[in-house]
């Protein structure tokens, strides 16, 4: 259940230093083909790290034969010097697999701001190097975590003969940019990078860009999709992209449930909308709302909080005909109170609010967490 699911994939995840914890934080993961074909997307936060820029240029060809990822350093805002270390690290990579390092996608995680050692970095590729293995992936799938308290590993197994598998990072700065947090998905199934990005950007708008834990978007985002080719079959593109979505939903919600210091996990599902851009705009709304987050964190089931954020959009709607329920209660009907608010149970991890615009029969769930003292703590010391 990892990214060596997939034939053709091997992965290590190692010591390289780069963590004053001692603990694992740098990892590789290598395409042995026989397609290295490939797709991405990244963040669309304009101010993007060093690997996220490097890694714009490789994957322009649709041609990937490895993905190195390090965590305990973001290098971002860090120059040239910065954009230096990315190359370098690729050129190990290249070096110690034999491959161009213009076919090396590089992700980095971690602080912004400080500059990342090179000499580490590239020594952890090279110990990386050696210990790739096909049953590696929990490895790499703990050294590329920060504030995670757990990896994040998901998969899907065609009886056709292919599979698909991904590991994940990200516990903060979790909002949408066409990708959210580090991930790194495999496939076997022979297809090319066309056909992948195809289905990547299928998958990941509907998982990925739904899930606003703290809308705050990051600088380094990176979802990857390899494509080794090495189960010799052709799978129907819209099957493919069903089992992709699939791991993706997965993973994001292994993300939302890990989210630092979150104590409910919100699920915010917006029907009968005109449009499906409105119906995610009014979730969205509705999930970065401290008003809401805190009272959810507070077990107040104040609807008030959830009409006031839909009003604040530019969706279609008659204010006065909204119908809202939290947890299977219908506490507002047609913009005035229903049943009462203190029916309402929160006192499970899992808070599921049911927005109705009755504007039309679109839809659309944005997953987010509440705001607890524990996510200001953790922010507040986190470069320390």
């Amino acid at each position: 259940m990892s990214v060596t699911t997939a034939k053709g994939f091997s992965a290590a995840g190692v010591v390289a230093g780069l963590k004053s914890s001692g603990k694992r934080d740098l990892a590789l993961v290598q395409n042995r083909g026989p397609l290295t074909a490939a797709a991405a997307v990244f963040t669309t936060n304009r101010c993007k790290a060093n690997p996220v820029l490097w890694s714009e240029q490789v994957i322009a060809d649709g041609v990937v034969s490895a993905i190195v990822l390090n965590s305990g350093g973001a290098n971002c805002y860090t120059g040239a010097q910065g954009f230096q270390t990315t190359h370098a690290t690729a050129e190990a990579v290249g070096e110690a697999l034999g491959v161009s390092a213009g076919d090396v996608l590089v992700c980095s995680t971690g602080l912004i701001g400080d500059q990342l050692d090179v000499d580490k970095l590239t020594a952890g590729v090279a110990q990386a190097a050696t210990a790739l293995a096909g049953d590696s992936g929990l490895g790499a799938a703990e050294a590329i975590m920060t504030t995670d308290t757990k990896p994040k590993q998901a998969e899907q197994v065609s009886p056709a003969g292919w599979a698909v598998g991904g590991m994940a990072k990200g516990a903060g700065m979790l909002a949408p940019g066409l990708a959210t947090m580090l991930v790194v998905i495999t496939t076997d199934a022979v297809l090319d990078s066309t056909q992948l990005d195809t289905a990547l950007r299928a998958a990941t708008r509907v998982t990925f860009d739904r899930l606003d834990s703290d809308g705050c978007m990051s600088t380094n985002d990176t979802v990857a999709l390899l494509g080794s080719g090495a189960s010799g079959v052709t799978p129907d593109l819209a099957e493919f992209t069903l089992a992709l979505t699939e791991v993706c939903r997965s993973l994001a919600k292994q993300l939302q449930e890990d989210a630092e210091g979150a104590s409910h996990d919100v699920t915010i599902e917006v029907v009968n909308a005109r449009t499906e851009d409105d119906a995610v705009t009014v979730g969205r709304a509705v999930s970065r709302s401290n008003l809401f987050k805190a009272a959810i964190f507070g077990n107040d089931p104040n609807w008030g909080r959830v009409l006031a954020a839909v009003g604040t959009t530019d969706a279609e709607f008659d204010p006065y005909g909204i119908d809202v329920a939290i947890n299977g209660v219908q506490v507002c009907t047609a913009g005035e109170p229903d049943q009462p608010r203190d029916l309402v149970d929160l006192t499970p991890r899992a808070v599921h609010v049911l927005i109705d615009l009755h504007a039309g029969d679109e839809t659309a769930a944005i997953l987010t967490n509440d705001l607890t003292h524990d996510y200001v703590h953790e922010n507040s010391a986190y470069s320390s």
